[in-house]
């Protein structure tokens, strides 16, 4: 019974990274979509959502099914929970690549980014990208440095997010209603699929440490703490 329930331990956070890498190639999707005004690729991005969101309820049943038939404690137990919020995660996380490819098709065959702005976007898009592809991997590692590398990149999107609003909201912003609420949208967007990251890297540095109340140096130490470990365990 006891690698019965491992295995399915094992199948849950294997079904995270399935749904942490296609949420990475979402959002690759609608960057490119939203940069090239790809109505065919926006639409990929729109219909493949629903795949995400059936993973995420198959792992959050799967999840709730091994609480009630196995009762798991202490770490088992926080693989479990951190499971069902890193899923919750994800879910939004295809939803904002959603929105994005939306936008893209909305202004089709127009180009939605504003101009003016095309470089932000492209750097946002980029990051997000980024920080994506990176989440995958801590999850499929565990490996507590990615949560760090996470966090650097999160800071570089919200400053790029506060200077889309310095830009619509300065006397030198001639774009019209439209392009307005397609930039702040946007950025909205990009913004907030990069502190889902951020909040998922963070459920992994509990996963590893047992603590919820933690900030950004805390992760730092715990990514130090961790790096210490597996240079011990290589001298050992």
């Amino acid at each position: 019974m006891r690698e019965v329930f491992h295995q399915s331990l094992e199948h849950l956070q294997s079904q995270l990274v399935e749904i942490a890498d296609l949420v990475a190639v979402s959002i690759e999707k609608a960057t490119r979509s939203f940069a090239t005004s790809d109505v065919a690729l926006a639409e990929e991005v729109i219909a493949d959502d629903a795949r995400i969101d059936e993973l995420a309820v198959a792992l959050d049943e799967q999840a709730i099914e091994i609480l009630a038939r196995q009762q798991p404690v202490a770490r088992d137990l926080r693989i479990v929970v951190t499971a069902l919020r890193v899923s919750a995660s994800l879910e939004r996380m295809g939803d904002m690549s959603e929105h994005i490819a939306q936008l893209a098709r909305l202004r089709f065959p127009e180009r939605a980014i504003p101009k003016g702005l095309k470089g932000t976007f492209t750097r946002m898009g980029e990051l997000d990208v980024e920080i994506a592809r990176t989440l995958a991997e801590l999850l499929r590692t565990q490996d507590l440095r990615f949560a760090d590398t996470i966090r650097n990149a999160d800071d570089d999107v919200d400053e790029l997010h506060a200077s889309v609003f310095e830009k619509v909201l300065s006397d030198n912003w001639k774009g019209e209603a439209g392009a307005t609420v397609d930039a702040t949208l946007a950025s909205r967007y990009h913004e907030r699929f990069a502190d889902h990251a951020v909040a998922v890297a963070k459920k992994v540095v509990y996963l590893a440490t047992g603590d919820w109340a933690i900030d950004e140096e805390d992760i730092a130490l715990a990514v130090e703490a961790q790096h210490e470990a597996e240079s011990g365990s290589g001298h050992a």
